[in-house]
């Protein structure tokens, strides 16, 4: 591989990993296994109501 080559793949990859960094992160936020069970438990104690039509 000749010099221009690598060079060009190397700024071609720190450019790649800037929008990378810069996009916006699609994950949700993690939620810890007791916060989890605390949102079960708050779902199960709320009364459920039919809708009425």
């Amino acid at each position: 591989m000749n010099r221009r080559k690598k060079i060009i793949q190397l700024l071609k990859a720190h450019a790649k990993k800037a929008n990378a960094k810069l996009a916006p992160q699609k994950k949700d936020k993690y939620i810890s296994k007791a916060d989890r069970l605390k949102l079960v438990e708050a779902a199960a104690l709320e009364p459920v109501t039919p809708p009425e039509s």
